[in-house]
């Protein structure tokens, strides 16, 4: 018993996992589970229900993964992820697929944007795990293509964050489609009272496990802000860029501001690519394995690449906008520090965001100092003088005039009017030739 204990603190020996997995984990080199993984395997690997609170970035993945693929195989029922971001959905997945190769795992990846076709013949596969998010997971259950009727674990990965997405309603329909007699486990960073609620509804006397205190932010990252004009912010970003030679991951508030914060970005010498909503699935997963694979430097995100997404050489966080929420701050910000790496994460704060700094610090329980403004370049992208803009603007605008010299509806009314002058004239000429 002694020596289990022991071997539990070093290596995946003394967790409870069946021989098949640690082969497939000596394979791939997954030698020493962090401390999340020492506590949550045991107690998940015994059906038990897990709560799990960690930080980001400790592997709280396979604290549910491993355990999950264990179950599935002793019951032979199936397991169901759900996840609140295509791409953590998809990462998931890759990750299972990487275990399981070995023994013949299949699964079904059910997220938006993709083709209904192709996920409708993985479920007809009968796989062992579904992964999906929970928009469409239930456009499967309304097309009848999907039942839950035999699912033996279900796994809640960043709930709160699918609560904050407003997946509240899809989240009670999928639990009221799952068996009561399930083991149930719930992973997170963060434990609003909103999630406190679904465990205390839908789960089996929940063992809690926590390495860290709900909103500890991870220990390797550093911290800065800086004030700063928001018609400055550019330059700012441009001289971060020069000081830091590593791969940057910048966050905006809006998806409209990471469109233009990325094209400045580009212009400012730097490879970017950029992910958010207004984005199709194909196009976010070729900007993410870019950065992945160091294609871009710099990619700008919303916080859709806040939460679980697993790039671990992140060199700095900047938050060009600050996030609505504090807890969104934790999660950006625990992007970089990965895996026992030094990160650093610089917040751009206006002068009238006091406040929301204030937030932050009560949720992370520590002061995040500001640095004096440094010296800043001048704007790659200075305007001209007004003079001389205006001048340009007017010949611009002349020029545009003598083409169409009537607005658009104008225009096309006129060219219908000519066009109906015409065949009268036509018309015309036809008849007197007949005369």
């Amino acid at each position: 018993m002694s020596h289990d204990h022991v071997s539990a603190s070093s290596n995946f020996l003394g967790l409870g996992l069946a021989p098949k997995i640690l082969a497939a984990l000596e394979q791939l080199q997954f030698t020493v589970p962090t401390p999340i993984q020492q506590k949550a395997i045991p107690i998940a690997a015994a059906g038990k229900d897990v709560i799990g609170i960690a930080q980001t970035g400790t592997g709280k993945t396979l604290a549910f993964a491993l355990p999950l693929l264990q179950q599935v195989a002793r019951t032979k029922k199936r397991g169901l992820i759900l996840l609140p971001t295509r791409e953590l959905a998809t990462q998931i997945n890759e990750l299972l697929q990487m275990v399981g190769h070995s023994f013949g795992l299949r699964t079904a990846l059910l997220i938006g944007g993709a083709s209904m076709h192709k996920q409708v013949s993985e479920i007809r596969r009968h796989p062992h795990v579904v992964i999906g998010t929970p928009g469409r997971i239930i456009d499967h259950l309304h097309q009848g293509s999907l039942h839950l009727r035999d699912i033996g674990v279900l796994v809640l990965d960043e709930a709160d964050r699918m609560l904050d997405m407003g997946f509240a309603p899809q989240i009670k329909r999928i639990l009221q489609n799952v068996p009561k007699d399930r083991q149930t486990m719930l992973f997170s960073a963060t434990m609003p009272p909103a999630i406190v609620n679904i465990a205390a509804a839908h789960m089996h006397m929940p063992i809690r496990v926590e390495v860290a205190q709900a909103g500890t932010v991870a220990e390797h990252v550093h911290h800065e802000l800086f004030v700063v004009k928001k018609e400055h912010k550019n330059r700012l970003l441009d001289k971060l860029l020069g000081e830091y030679t590593g791969t940057v991951l910048v966050f905006s508030r809006t998806k409209h501001g990471a469109k233009r914060i990325c094209r400045a970005v580009r212009g400012m010498g730097c490879t970017a690519a950029e992910i958010h909503s207004n984005l199709s699935l194909s196009q976010r997963q070729r900007s993410l394995a870019g950065f992945k694979l160091g294609t871009y430097r710099v990619l700008v995100a919303t916080d859709i690449a806040a939460r679980g997404i697993d790039v671990t050489n992140i060199e700095l966080v900047i938050n060009y906008d600050l996030p609505e929420s504090p807890d969104d701050y934790l999660h950006r910000v625990g992007r970089t520090g990965r895996a026992g790496r030094m990160g650093q994460a610089i917040s751009f704060l206006t002068p009238d965001q006091q406040g929301s700094i204030r937030s932050i610090e009560r949720l992370v329980r520590k002061p995040l100092l500001v640095s004096p403004l440094p010296e800043l370049p001048a704007d790659r992208h200075e305007t001209a003088p007004k003079a001389y803009q205006s001048a340009e603007t007017r010949s611009s605008t002349a020029h545009r005039r003598t083409i169409f010299p009537y607005p658009r509806r104008q225009r096309q009314a006129k060219g219908r009017f000519q066009k109906g002058r015409q065949s009268n004239t036509s018309s015309r000429r036809k008849a007197r030739v007949r005369a």
